[in-house]
């Protein structure tokens, strides 16, 4: 059993920034891939960021610039450094992981319970 436990949302005026966190517990052998979605009301969700096992990085267009994604990779924890934020990032956001419970390379998603992040204008 695998857990995804993000932290950090809130509610931040415009311009401001938050610092989400997600951290990956239980039956982990190896992780390739770490990143944040989000989706806002009525929306289907998107990736915002992902990070791979070499550090390698992906933004969306929307976020380029705005946000950073890093990982601790002794903690099995990855991080999104939001900036500049605008009312168009609310949304709730969540932690995805591609991982694998042991060393016959099979790889599985698990998904966070997802945090809220409002910004107000």
């Amino acid at each position: 059993q695998v857990q995804l436990v993000e932290s950090g949302g809130g509610l931040v005026q415009a311009g401001g920034s938050l610092t989400l966190s997600c951290a990956a517990s239980g039956n982990i052998f190896s992780i390739k891939t770490m990143s944040w979605y989000r989706q806002a009301p009525g929306g289907q969700r998107e990736l915002v960021a992902l990070i791979n096992n070499t550090g390698s990085t992906n933004y969306a267009d929307s976020v380029t610039g705005r946000f950073t994604i890093s990982r601790d990779s002794a903690k099995n924890t990855v991080y999104l450094q939001m900036k500049g934020l605008k009312p168009g990032d609310t949304a709730i956001y969540y932690c995805h992981a591609v991982l694998a419970y042991n060393s016959d390379s099979r790889w599985y998603q698990w998904w966070g319970q997802g945090t809220q992040v409002t910004v107000s204008s």
